[in-house]
């Protein structure tokens, strides 16, 4: 911490934190965009373009944030219009025509640069583009950061409309008529000034990382455009803050230390999101297994009334181990849907056997439904009701029963049960 408090009380720190701030906000919002309409692949080729007006800026001003800005921008909107031609006019794949541009130009920058690093009094470093160069930023970086921030934010706010209906459903734009292709090539002038101004910090090849990662993460967390920018940003700035600090106290190359901590906040959604984490899923897929089993054990119990029967024997029937059925057994007993009778008996309860009726008229039904509708042979349907029976709502039941005409028996003569 002592070390963290002293390398904040120089200018340079806190331009630097600044900087990596504002990269890590308005890479945050502009990926999600990227990561919608699967351009993740082009802005990693963007990222890499910029060097050969990295190159021919430094020819024709020297060393200077704004030419380089200019130049890099240039650079990416040529790379952007060149791979839209080749895959417009020209009989090559998408991602072909984006590897074809973005390495030939990436080898040129890195052949321009390379040359030029070697002539004598020139002080430009490959490695500073390549991964970045946070502790070196400028006042004049810090302004023009902060002018790409402004722009892309008020850019995104001004056109979100035409934004989020172009990425969702760009036939309705069209007809509603808007220019999406007016919007492609503005998005991409957009993602070439943000892929600029994010070399500083994180230099071109990891800027894609700051793009993509903390858009992926988000759309983790939420489904609804609005959140998933704010979130997006939000973790966009925590990387980029934390990054920063890891930096200090490591001593490392920020870039990498940014990429790794926007991975770790991505791994950390994959496994804890509340809607879409591993964990959640297997939650859920747990809680409907055990359902159907559950309800598999309702249908059993009401075929053997009156008898009762043991739960070693109910787990034998279902193919289930006893631990297991144990389990869903005690849930059944605190849902009052069975009662325990002498010992390691159960019997089906008033309401447990109402259930079961629900269960055996959605079993007959879908047979009947598919001997009808399906044509299928009622010695082959049995199978295939016993797996959707536990999928079909009062609702869906319903439209079936009236489609059928409301059956009273299913292709085996057996009597549906009517809903109650």
């Amino acid at each position: 911490m002592q070390e963290i408090i002293e390398v904040m009380s120089y200018p340079w720190a806190l331009r630097a934190l600044l900087v990596s701030m504002m990269v890590g906000i308005m890479c945050g919002v502009l990926g999600c965009f990227i990561v919608l309409r699967n351009m993740s692949l082009l802005g990693d080729a963007l990222s890499h373009a910029i060097l050969p007006g990295v190159f021919f800026a430094f020819l024709l001003f020297g060393y200077s944030a704004i030419g380089f800005f200019a130049g890099a921008t240039v650079a990416g909107v040529l790379t952007a219009v060149g791979i839209s031609w080749l895959q417009q006019h020209v009989q090559t794949k998408n991602d072909a025509s984006i590897g074809i541009i973005f390495t030939a130009m990436f080898s040129i920058g890195v052949i321009g640069i390379s040359k030029i690093s070697k002539s004598d009094g020139v002080h430009l470093d490959l490695q500073h583009f390549l991964f970045g160069n946070i502790f070196g930023v400028t006042n004049e970086d810090l302004i023009i950061t902060s002018i790409v921030l402004v722009y892309t934010l008020i850019s995104v706010v001004v056109l979100y409309r035409y934004l989020f209906i172009s990425t969702f459903q760009s036939t309705i734009a069209e007809a509603m008529g808007v220019s999406v292709k007016t919007l492609h090539y503005f998005l991409m002038f957009l993602l070439s000034i943000v892929v600029v101004a994010s070399l500083s910090a994180a230099g071109v090849i990891l800027v894609v990382a700051m793009l993509v990662t903390p858009a992926a993460t988000a759309l983790l967390l939420s489904n609804k455009l609005k959140n998933v920018l704010v979130i997006s940003a939000l973790i966009g700035l925590l990387t980029t803050i934390v990054g920063f600090f890891v930096t200090v106290v490591m001593d490392t190359t920020p870039g990498p230390a940014m990429c790794l901590v926007a991975t770790m906040f991505y791994l950390t959604a994959v496994f804890f999101s509340p809607t879409q984490g591993l964990i959640h899923k297997a939650y859920v897929k747990y809680k409907e297994k055990n359902r159907i089993i559950h309800e598999d054990v309702l249908r059993l119990l009401e075929k053997s009334k009156p008898s009762k029967l043991a739960i070693d024997t109910i787990a034998d029937k279902l193919d289930h181990s006893n631990i297991r059925i144990k389990q869903v057994v005690q849930r059944m007993l605190n849902s009052k849907h069975v009662i325990k009778v002498s010992g390691n008996f159960v019997i089906l309860t008033a309401l447990g056997d109402k259930e079961a009726v629900k269960m055996q008229r959605a079993h007959r039904l879908w047979e009947t439904y598919q001997t009808r509708e399906m044509g299928i042979d009622p010695e082959s349907v049995h199978q295939e009701a016993e797996l959707f029976e536990h999928h079909l709502n009062d609702d869906l039941l319903s439209r079936v029963d009236n489609k059928l005409g409301f059956p009273d028996t299913d292709p085996h003569g057996s009597p549906i049960p009517r809903d109650k």
